[in-house]
């Protein structure tokens, strides 16, 4: 019995630890491309549909970190052992430390095609591709969640 509660703790440690740190991660990075999209728009308010998209794009990973607690929520109950239990929290803290960094990350390359947009917003379409590249790895570190089942 407490081997089963001591492995259900430490699963739902792994949760709290990767929606925290994910939605850190986007957080910080939605403040810094937030702040970035603001100073172009106040140069010129038409580049709004332009840096939206770049603006929002480290706000994935919170996104994806709650996804993975969710669906990981409904396992908790099943672990019976401690082995178990370091299972479920490695397997979600993966995400959230991949997710909390991408964002940041993320959030850095987006920053500069932000500014890229606002010298030159011909090209806003490419601008997409550099900061979606960084996602990449918070995507496969979701889908590695969500295989490792329990």
């Amino acid at each position: 019995m407490e081997e089963a509660l001591n492995g259900q703790v430490l699963g739902v440690l792994g949760m709290v630890l990767c929606l925290v740190l994910c939605g850190a991660g986007s957080a910080y990075g939605l403040y810094k491309t937030g702040s970035a999209a603001a100073g172009v728009l106040a140069e010129d308010g038409k580049k709004f549909s332009k840096v939206i998209v770049l603006a929002l794009l480290p706000a994935t990973q919170g996104i994806y970190g709650f996804v993975l607690a969710v669906m990981k929520s409904s396992s908790v109950a099943a672990i019976a052992t401690t082995q178990s239990g370091w299972q479920m929290l490695f397997a979600t803290v993966v995400l959230g430390i991949t997710g909390m960094l991408s964002a940041i990350f993320q959030a850095k390359t987006a920053v500069a095609c932000i500014y890229a947009v606002g010298k030159n917003s011909e090209g806003s379409g490419k601008y997409v591709l550099f900061p979606a590249m960084v996602e990449f790895y918070a995507i496969l570190a979701l889908v590695l969640g969500i295989m490792l089942n329990f």
